[in-house]
């Protein structure tokens, strides 16, 4: 089950269907979704959102092998900032998009915090690994913040097309340490 998370001025609500008609509005703009996997269908679909949460993100959910929360400020829960997501498996176990109106403002670094705390202290993951493109500097500069660490270089593909790509990792030891636990 994937539970609400709340930080100082955030609100991460468990996706639910209700959300995909305001994501359909606020998610397919070319600034969230350039440095996205590459399996995010671009031009987005006008059905994209509803088909995501009803087909992708709520049988992961279900099935307890994704997470996946909209991002709200507190002063305003009814508006979706962005999205955030956690995945079982290897790698590729956390992703975030920010609408641009809202970035620059740490909401992504509150919400990376608490996602990955949910990921050690709830599931008991013993590592976090995302990969990026290397472009992407604003997501670079969170996992510097976290204390997560480059561990390879490839190509890979983003909506963009493809393009050099780094992937980041921290252990769950290495994460407590962190934090002085």
């Amino acid at each position: 089950m994937t539970p609400a998370l709340e930080t100082a001025r955030l609100l991460l609500r468990p996706l639910s269907l209700e959300d995909a008609e305001q994501l359909q509005r606020v998610f397919p703009r070319w600034e969230n979704v350039r440095l996205l996997a590459g399996k995010v269908p671009w031009p987005y679909p006008a059905d994209g959102a509803l088909t995501f949460v009803r087909d992708i993100a709520l049988p992961a959910m279900e099935a307890g092998r994704g997470w996946h929360w909209t991002l709200r400020r507190k002063e305003a829960p009814e508006v979706i900032v962005g999205g955030i997501n956690l995945n079982a498996g290897e790698s590729e176990n956390r992703g975030f998009w920010v609408a641009p109106e809202w970035r620059g403002l740490g909401y992504a670094t509150e919400a990376c915090a608490a996602v990955t705390a949910f990921w050690f202290d709830v599931l008991g993951q013993p590592a976090l690994r995302v990969y990026k493109a290397a472009a992407n500097e604003a997501s670079r500069r969170i996992s510097i913040r976290e204390g997560m660490r480059l561990v390879g270089t490839t190509e890979r593909d983003f909506v963009s097309g493809r393009a050099p790509a780094e992937l980041w990792e921290i252990t769950a030891e290495e994460w407590r340490a962190r934090r002085g636990r």
